[in-house]
């Protein structure tokens, strides 16, 4: 997709991990893989992702940081209904505007 977007939003979602995932590790990094391959290349406004996983808590989810709040809506329509397709359940959203200058304090990568 060319240059990443400068991040405004933050975009969390987690779910219940669908039953028949294989646990964290190589064959679900590699079950998952073209997904995140899909995700970088073709998700308008994604700065980045961060793929989460709570092996214990049987959740599994990610930090998206994204360049608008329409790119951050769009995408979690797509992702939600996309999870919920493949069985996932207890989806939990969040969305947060990213304050720029006191993140460049802390070393946050964040647009002005």
């Amino acid at each position: 997709m060319g240059q990443p977007a400068v991040p405004r939003v933050i975009l969390r979602m987690d779910f219940a991990v669908p039953p028949g995932t294989p646990p964290p590790g190589p064959e679900r990094d590699a079950l998952l893989r073209p997904l995140a391959h899909s995700i970088a290349a073709h998700t308008p406004g994604l700065a980045w992702k961060i793929w989460t996983e709570d092996h214990a808590a049987g959740r599994a989810g990610g930090l998206y940081a994204f360049a608008t709040r329409e790119d951050a809506l769009a995408y979690r329509a797509l992702h939600e209904a996309r999870v919920a397709a493949r069985g996932a359940s207890d989806i939990r959203v969040a969305l947060w505007d990213i304050n720029a200058a006191l993140s460049a304090v802390t070393r946050g990568v964040a647009g002005s």
